[in-house]
């Protein structure tokens, strides 16, 4: 666990000694001046003010043309102005104080932080616990040749399991990185699964589009015109616009028409944020077991993961990408950020959606398996009473709108049955067609070292888990479960998600696969039933466990 601040010790005087940090080769482990206290780059002065004086235009620009109409283009220029100055004078102001009472420092047992003027705080993390060190740099800190650095444990803990040091040089980045992560190898290096595992191809882009991101991005596009031209009092105007260019045009094609743009609009957003998040992507294991991915085209992104953290990986296929035949590659590790700065910052990803022959060959790679339990492992089929519980779902879930829309138009207006049946005949077969997907999708089964589950539709997901990384099992068994013979199954683990779901299984054969995975983590609470003899009369096996 990380320290919380303590407050024994003043910060570090005038007396200490401050190395500034070096803009030159950085340093190995053990070498001089190692544990020696550091500042920031004092660059940082300079981001600080460029991006005040960014906020300031974009927010001085409005205010002085809306200024202008009451006192004068000249006295609305010079308020706005001054009130520039006196922001970006007070931002700066804090940011110096920031610099000059932030100190760092990386001893041999210990990395620390100290910061703060009025309330003073001293964090600090045990290096053996330090599992990550990821660098990130936006592009003005780019051309500064500057980087963000967070140092963390991937502990549970927010803000104290990680130390922030925001900015240092690049080379000061990767010194911290190394002397961090440094570990000791064990065994012989493979130079097959050494080095560089995968790169970007540029043809993987065309997976962009069939994300679930693509419709979102199209229907904010929309939102988004709508909302700034009623910033700017022309969303009548714009409405009138529409209308004169299809006022010809039949209702249907105008839907089509909204729907097309925003798919387009869709399509080209998914397509520059793939861009933005993957250019230049590589994943490559270094010297010391250290799986690193690096992408980004303005904002770059270092992601650094000890390999003996990983417990497995997990195949993610959204139904778009899927049905494209790709796949995402997750790692299963402890370890990873999880303070909430970092929910979304994909920290996980190993590999952006590729052609599922790469993604199996990449996972083969970062397990060092011949092949990827995920392609070898044969999984066992659920019951049909699984698929009964899915169809039952996807039905309730098609014919609950329909109801209110019936309900409502037998109040109101008769459209809304003509919508509710358009809801019906649409949504029904959908439905259908889901849920058969979904049940097909369900599966189980061992590979050597690891168990694998699969289960989703909209976004299906296959997960390789350590049998030895399985510290737990939980079994439930609702109402409707326990009358069908079902049960889930959910493996904790201090890795990824902490718990990994094995949905619908029938009892008994669900309690041997989990008595087989993990054994003697299950046995204590089985209740086997006494064998009977086997004779020629009866010729029948033993029976499998129960709870």
């Amino acid at each position: 666990m990380s320290e919380p601040a303590q407050f024994a010790e003043p910060l570090p005087g005038a007396a200490e000694a401050v190395t500034p940090v070096a803009t030159g080769s950085p340093r190995t482990a053990g070498a001089e001046g190692e544990g020696e206290w550091r500042r920031l780059d004092p660059r940082t002065l300079l981001v600080t003010a460029v991006v005040l004086a960014g906020v300031v235009l974009g927010a001085g620009v409005p205010a002085a043309i809306g200024m202008a109409g009451r006192m004068g283009p000249w006295r609305a220029l010079s308020w706005v102005a001054a009130g520039a100055v006196l922001v970006i004078g007070f931002g700066l102001c804090g940011e110096y104080i920031r610099w000059r009472r932030t100190r760092y420092r990386v001893g041999p047992e210990r990395a620390e932080l100290h910061t703060g003027l009025f309330l003073v705080k001293r964090r600090s993390l045990a290096r053996e616990r330090i599992r990550s060190v990821d660098l990130t740099a936006h592009p003005l800190l780019r051309i500064l040749g500057l980087v963000t650095v967070r140092i963390g444990t991937g502990e549970r803990t927010g803000g104290e399991s990680t130390l922030e040091l925001e900015p240092v040089t690049k080379a000061e980045g990767e010194r911290l990185r190394t002397v961090l992560l440094a570990r000791a190898v064990t065994g012989e290096p493979d130079a097959d699964r050494d080095g560089m595992l995968a790169v970007l191809d540029l043809r993987w882009m065309r997976y962009a589009p069939v994300s679930f991101l693509a419709p979102v991005l199209g229907g904010a596009s929309i939102g988004a015109v709508l909302q700034v031209s009623d910033w700017f009092g022309v969303q009548a105007r714009l409405f009138h616009w529409v209308g004169d260019r299809f006022h010809d045009t039949p209702l249907g094609w105008l839907i089509v028409s909204v729907v097309a743009a925003a798919a387009l609009a869709g399509v080209i957003g998914a397509l520059g944020l793939w861009t933005e998040m993957w250019w230049n992507y590589r994943l490559e294991r270094e010297s010391g077991a250290t799986l690193r991915v690096r992408r980004g085209l303005l904002t770059s992104r270092s992601v650094s993961l000890e390999e003996r953290r990983v417990r497995g990986v997990e195949l993610v296929e959204p139904l778009g990408v899927r049905l494209a035949g790709a796949a995402r590659l997750d790692a299963v590790a402890t370890g990873l950020a999880r303070d909430e700065d970092d929910q979304h910052a994909d920290h996980k990803t190993l590999l952006p959606a590729a052609p599922r022959a790469v993604a199996d060959e990449v996972a083969a790679r970062v397990l060092r398996e011949p092949l990827s339990p995920t392609r070898t492992a044969r999984l066992a089929p659920h019951p049909r009473a699984a698929r009964g519980r899915r169809l039952r779902w996807a039905l309730a879930a098609a014919l609950a709108p329909v109801a209110v829309l019936a309900v409502l138009g037998a109040l109101l207006t008769g459209v809304l049955l003509w919508i509710a049946a358009v809801c019906a005949l649409l949504g029904l077969p959908l439905a259908v067609l889901l849920a058969l997907d979904a049940y097909r999708n369900l599966g189980h089964g061992l590979s050597g070292r690891y168990l694998v589950a699969r289960s989703g539709t909209l976004r299906r997901t296959t997960v390789a888990l350590q049998r030895s990384g399985v510290i737990g099992w939980t079994v439930t068994q609702s109402l409707f479960q326990r009358r069908a013979g079902l049960l889930t199954l959910t493996a904790t683990t201090a890795a990824g998600e902490g718990a990994y779901h094995v949905h619908d299984a029938a009892r008994d054969e669900g309690l041997a696969f989990a008595a087989e995975a993990v054994p003697g983590l299950l046995e204590p609470f089985l209740v086997r039933d006494p064998v009977p003899d086997r004779t020629p009369e009866s010729g029948k096996a033993a029976p499998p466990p129960s709870r």
